[in-house]
């Protein structure tokens, strides 16, 4: 009798256990990202692409944490389109200069930079990505998890591995690995970086940590399996 009370317990303390880590913490005061310009409404969808470009709405401190208070992608691109250095005419104000008055420090992908280069993986033209990368750093991404289950993650980046973490409501969920150092901030490679297990479907607050290193434009989320048996 006393065996099949504990098992109950456990079973009840694994149900809850569940239930904390699959939803967004009551006290989340962030948005999900959405941009007309982009024809993009959030949430971003699991499976599928998380664009770290598109972290919440919120503002420092809630949706993101950044060690400055200026967007020096954006501060770069003025300097390069405002006085005619290497830039390309016909990129979109948007995209130049995404989210420049918010602290992330967000760029995008140019041909005289990006494209000729030892590149093993070459992103997508005018692609949007984190860089400029201090420790402690984060950025929170509203999430809409069609199936539980466990997930590898495949991104895009440049440079070195900063022992980036995913964290799920507010809990540590996976250490990230980049595996290989690409010789550059502009030199691109893709790779599997980690995997991830979400014990439930719907709404998750996902937090990626990172610290100094590389540049990261997304993380692809691919379905593997099932949740694993404790």
């Amino acid at each position: 009798m006393k065996n099949s009370a504990k098992a109950v317990m456990m079973m009840l303390i694994s149900v809850a256990f569940l239930t904390v880590h699959a939803q967004i913490p009551a006290n989340y005061l962030g948005k999900p990202f959405s941009d007309d310009s982009l024809g993009f409404k959030g949430p971003q969808v699991i499976p599928g692409r998380v664009e770290l470009a598109y972290y919440d709405f919120g503002g420092e401190g809630v949706a993101y944490h950044d060690s400055t208070p200026t967007n020096d992608g954006a501060k770069l691109n003025h300097e390069v389109h405002d006085y005619g250095s290497h830039w390309r005419p016909g990129v979109p104000y948007h995209i130049a200069f995404f989210r420049e008055n918010e602290g992330v420090d967000i760029s995008y992908t140019k041909d005289w930079a990006d494209y000729k280069k030892p590149n093993v993986v070459e992103p997508k033209v005018n692609q949007l990505y984190i860089g400029w990368e201090a420790k402690g750093e984060w950025t929170n991404y509203t999430v809409d998890v069609k199936a539980s289950g466990r997930y590898k993650i495949i991104t895009v980046y440049a440079n070195l591995d900063n022992k980036s973490e995913l964290w799920l409501n507010n809990q540590f969920a996976a250490k990230l690995y980049l595996p290989k150092y690409t010789g550059y901030y502009h030199w691109w490679d893709q790779a599997t970086i980690g995997e991830i297990e979400f014990p439930k479907a719907g709404l998750q607050l996902l937090t990626l940590k990172y610290n100094t290193g590389p540049n990261l434009a997304y993380l692809d989320f691919v379905k593997i399996g099932s949740i694993s048996k404790q």
